[in-house]
């Protein structure tokens, strides 16, 4: 089974080309066997690059346990940079079908190779119902979050982008335990399908820093539909402009709550290697 490693800011995905080779027949187990640091090829999980129907691919993403999600802001990105560079595709603009529902992908090239990719996110979900919480609604705005009292207590701002997620703002990232209270936010019961989790510190209304915990696969370096739903969230609490800088872990996004309704995420797609999978 041959693969190729991809990153979007340090968030690493191993994908599966699957319109030359089946689909895998237990992709949850492939995606725990090849997420492994130590014993696997390494990764925050799998995704695999389909025919579709609808649009030029569609991408399925498993997380590094196993389950699967609706989208992957920084996986699509690469879903895009394998599309046009291995030559599956050369539209541009990109149609790529997800969890969320097909998404445009405008592709900037250096040397005819996909360098960065601006993907219109569509419309953030605010419905609380939706998301989905169970916390007092319709939307969930900076609201109290029912942790136990020895991880703190924390206000929440919760937007779907196809995903759910929790927005937390502090004053200094630094001091975030996200190793223990990340885990703790994501199951619990308010959330009832889990929820990413990301600490944000306000810079300037342009500008954040951001760590995350995602659902499934624990820290990662970078998370693009979380970062969008933290542009959101940024101007719902009235903390940021409707255009912001977000620094991560993996680097940086560009993002945009604009004027359509719509969120559109600017960054860069690397593609690592390229291998033939033996086992399982």
């Amino acid at each position: 089974m041959r693969f190729v490693k991809m990153h979007g800011l340090g968030n690493d995905y191993v994908y599966l080309d699957c319109f030359d080779q089946p689909e895998p027949t237990d992709a949850p187990a492939l995606a725990r066997f090849v997420s492994d640091r130590h014993f696997g090829i390494g990764s925050d999980g799998l995704i695999l690059v389909c025919r579709s129907a609808l649009a030029d691919a569609k991408m399925r993403m498993f997380n590094a346990d196993g389950s699967e999600s609706e989208m992957c802001g920084n996986g699509i990105r690469c879903v895009a940079k394998l599309v046009y560079d291995h030559g599956l595709s050369r539209n541009n603009p990109l149609k790529i079908e997800t969890g969320r529902g097909v998404l445009t992908l405008h592709l900037n090239l250096l040397g005819g190779k996909v360098e960065t990719v601006r993907v219109d996110m569509g419309e953030p979900i605010l419905d609380a119902e939706k998301i989905p919480t169970t916390l007092p609604g319709p939307r969930v705005i900076d609201l109290p979050l029912p942790l136990p009292a020895e991880h703190g207590a924390w206000r929440g701002t919760c937007v779907s982008m196809g995903n759910p997620h929790v927005t937390i703002f502090c004053d200094d990232l630094a001091k975030i335990p996200l190793e223990r209270v990340g885990p703790v936010l994501e199951t619990l019961t308010v959330f009832p399908r889990r929820i990413n989790v990301h600490f944000v510190q306000v810079i300037s209304p342009r500008e954040v820093i951001m760590r995350t915990w995602e659902r499934g696969s624990g820290i990662t370096m970078a998370c693009g539909t979380g970062a969008c739903a933290v542009a959101v969230a940024g101007v719902l609490t009235g903390r940021t402009g409707r255009q912001l800088l977000a620094h991560l872990p993996g680097g940086d996004l560009l993002l945009e709550w604009a004027s359509d309704g719509h969120v559109y995420m600017t960054g860069p797609a690397t593609q690592v290697f390229t291998g033939e999978l033996l086992k399982p």
